[in-house]
C-alpha cells in the first residue's frame, strides 16, 4: 500500500468508522485523511476480515499492519559499505573514528564515499536518546537565577536608550519569581539584585542555583567552581549555599531556564513600547504579583502565588541587619601611596608601594588588606569620582610637611616658637613678587633640627643685623653663633650739616664767593 503508513491508533479509529457503514467520503472528512487512502484501507480491512467481529487488541492490530500492509517507502539499495560490515564493526569497537574507517576500507578496495560510511555507521549504532531527569525540590530548598539580555530601555537620567539585562530569581517549588531590569552586570548590581529578591520573597532559600557568570563565579569548573569573594560574603550573610551549574548544562536550572528571562520577554515585554527602566521595573513587579503569579503553571498545575503561601513559611528568615553590598577587588598601590577603587583614590602605607592589595568596598567604608588578608587601612568611602582619601601616616615622613604647608599654618607655627621667628616668617610670606612659602617652611623645619629655642635666638640675631634671610638664620645655627653673646654695636657717628645753602658752598669751593 503506497504512501505513508498510518499509526496503529489511527488505523483502529478508521476501522471503527468503517464498521459503522460510513462512506469513504464521510470517514475521510471525519478522520482528516484523503478519500483514496480510506478506500485503500477499506480494501485491506476487508481482506483481513477486520470489518466484522471483534476488533483485535492494539498489539495484534499493529502486527497485522506491519506484516500485511506494503512498506510506505521502497526498500533502499544495499549500501556499498555492507560487504565490510564486520570490518566496520570491529574498528568501531576499537574506538576508530569514521574518517579513519573510510581510509581503512579504501585500503581494502572500497570505492564509495565518506558519506556512505558515515550513514552506515550511524545506522549500525543507533544514537542513545538524550534523557533528562526532573529533580523536584522541597519548599524553601532552592531558588534558580536567570540573567539575560532584555533589549533597550530609556535611561531616566539621560533620556537615551540603553541596553538592559533582566534578572529573574524563581523559587523552584512554587515557581513564584522576582524580576528586575538593570543597565549593567557588575558585581555590585548582582549583589543588590539578590538583596532585592530576598526582600521581595520575605525570606531566603537554602541554596541558589546560578549560571557561571563572572559576577558570581571567578572560575567555571566542572568539579570545583570558585565563587566571587563578594558573593561568598553575601551568601554567608544571608545563609544560602551557592550552587553553580556545570559548564554547558543549562538544564541543571531548567525551572527558571524556561520560566525566567524567556518567559518574561515573551509575556511581559512582548509588544511593549520602550519605557524608562524605572517604569518597567514597577510594571514587571506588579505583573509578577498578578498575571504571572495567578496563572496556572504548566508543570505544577497550580498558581505560583497559592503555592508560595505554603513555601514562604519554609524560607529562612531575613538577617536583622541589611547587607552592605561589599565588593572585593584586587588592586596595586601606586607610587603616590594611593590605589584606585571605583574611580576614587585611597591611601595605604608607603612600604606597600607596588604590591598587590585587596580592597573591600562597602557602601560606607573601604578597607584595604594585604594579599594574606591583613588589614592595613580603613577609609570612609568617597562620595564622588576623583575624590582622595589620605592618611598622612601612610606617606613617607619627609613628604608630609610639604603637603600640609599653608600660609596660615606657617604663621601659626612661627608665633608659637616666638616673636622673632614670627617676624622673620611674616617677612618671607609678605615678600613680593616671589612666593617664599616653601622658604618659610624650610626655616620652620630648622626647629626640628636644632630646637625651637635656638631658632628663636637665631631669628632675633638675624633681625639685629638687619638680615632676616633663611640662609642667614641657617648659617647662624650651623656655626653656633646663636650660642654666643650678642656683640655690642657702637652707635653711629652724628651727621654734619651745613647752615648755608648748597649754592653758597659750591660758589665758595669754586672761588667765586666768600664766607660771611
Amino acid at each position: 500500500m503506497p504512501g505513508k503508513k498510518k499509526e496503529t491508533m489511527d488505523i483502529r479509529e478508521m476501522l471503527r468508522h468503517l464498521r459503522r457503514g460510513q462512506s469513504n467520503r464521510t470517514v475521510a472528512k471525519t478522520v482528516g485523511i484523503d478519500r483514496k487512502t480510506v478506500a485503500r484501507y477499506r480494501t485491506w480491512a476487508t481482506e483481513q476480515g477486520l470489518l466484522e467481529g471483534a476488533l483485535p487488541p492494539l498489539g495484534e492490530l499493529h502486527r497485522m499492519a506491519e506484516e500485511t500492509l506494503n512498506s510506505p517507502v521502497p526498500p533502499q539499495n544495499t549500501s556499498s559499505v555492507e560487504p565490510y560490515r564486520e570490518v566496520v564493526g570491529k574498528l568501531r569497537q576499537e574506538g576508530v573514528e569514521v574518517a579513519a574507517i573510510c581510509e581503512r576500507l579504501k585500503e581494502r578496495g572500497y570505492t564509495g564515499s565518506y558519506s556512505s560510511v558515515y550513514r552506515f555507521v550511524r545506522n549500525l549504532e543507533p544514537r542513545t536518546p538524550d534523557v533528562t531527569v526532573r529533580v523536584e525540590t522541597k519548599p524553601g530548598e532552592e531558588a534558580q537565577v536567570d540573567f539575560g539580555y532584555a533589549g533597550r530601555m530609556v535611561d531616566p537620567e539621560t533620556g537615551e536608550l540603553r541596553k538592559t539585562w533582566l534578572f529573574v530569581m524563581q523559587l523552584s517549588w512554587c515557581r513564584h519569581q522576582y524580576p528586575e531590569f538593570v543597565f549593567d552586570q557588575t558585581v555590585e548590581t548582582w549583589l543588590r539584585l539578590h538583596r532585592n529578591a530576598f526582600d521581595f520573597f520575605g525570606g531566603v532559600p537554602e541554596r541558589v542555583v546560578i549560571d557561571n557568570l563572572k559576577a558570581g563565579i571567578v572560575q567555571a569548573c566542572w568539579h570545583e567552581p570558585q565563587a566571587q569573594q563578594s558573593y561568598r560574603e553575601c551568601a554567608e550573610h544571608y545563609g544560602f549555599l551557592i550552587t553553580p551549574c556545570r559548564p554547558g548544562t543549562p538544564q541543571h536550572k531548567g525551572k527558571v531556564e524556561k520560566g525566567g528571562v524567556h518567559y518574561v520577554k515573551r509575556n511581559f515585554l512582548g509588544g511593549r513600547e520602550p519605557t524608562t527602566i524605572t517604569q518597567a521595573n514597577r510594571d514587571v513587579k506588579r505583573w509578577a504579583l498578578t498575571t504571572a503569579g495567578e496563572r496556572v503553571h504548566g508543570t505544577t498545575k497550580e498558581k505560583p502565588l497559592e503555592r508560595f503561601e505554603l513555601e514562604r513559611a519554609a524560607l529562612q528568615s531575613l538577617p536583622s541587619a541589611a547587607y552592605d553590598l561589599a565588593v572585593w577587588k584586587q588592586v596595586k598601590l601606586h607610587r603616590d601611596c594611593h590605589l584606585v577603587f571605583d574611580h576614587a583614590y585611597y591611601s595605604a602605607p608607603f612600604r606597600l608601594v607596588g604590591q598587590p592589595l585587596l580592597v573591600r568596598g562597602g557602601s560606607r567604608e573601604v578597607q584595604i588588606f594585604t594579599s594574606d588578608y591583613q588589614l592595613v587601612a580603613t577609609h570612609d568611602r568617597a562620595q564622588r569620582s576623583g575624590q582622595r582619601r589620605t592618611h598622612l601616616d601612610h606617606l613617607p615622613p619627609h613628604k608630609v610637611p610639604g603637603l600640609i604647608l599653608t600660609r596660615e599654618t606657617c604663621r601659626q607655627q612661627a608665633s608659637e616658637i616666638g616673636p622673632a621667628t614670627g617676624e622673620v616668617v611674616a617677612g618671607l610670606l609678605d615678600h613680593r613678587p616671589e612666593d617664599r612659602l616653601r622658604t618659610a617652611g624650610r626655616l620652620l623645619r630648622l626647629a626640628d633640627r636644632f630646637s625651637p629655642e635656638r631658632l628663636e635666638v637665631a631669628c632675633g640675631r638675624a633681625l639685629r643685623f638687619d638680615d632676616p634671610a633663611y640662609v642667614t638664620v641657617k648659617r647662624i645655627l650651623e656655626q653656633g653663633f646663636d650660642l654666643e653673646e650678642l656683640p655690642t654695636i657702637a652707635p653711629p657717628s652724628p651727621v654734619m650739616t651745613f647752615g648755608r645753602r648748597a649754592s653758597e658752598l659750591v660758589g665758595h669751593l669754586a672761588g667765586g664767593a666768600t664766607w660771611k
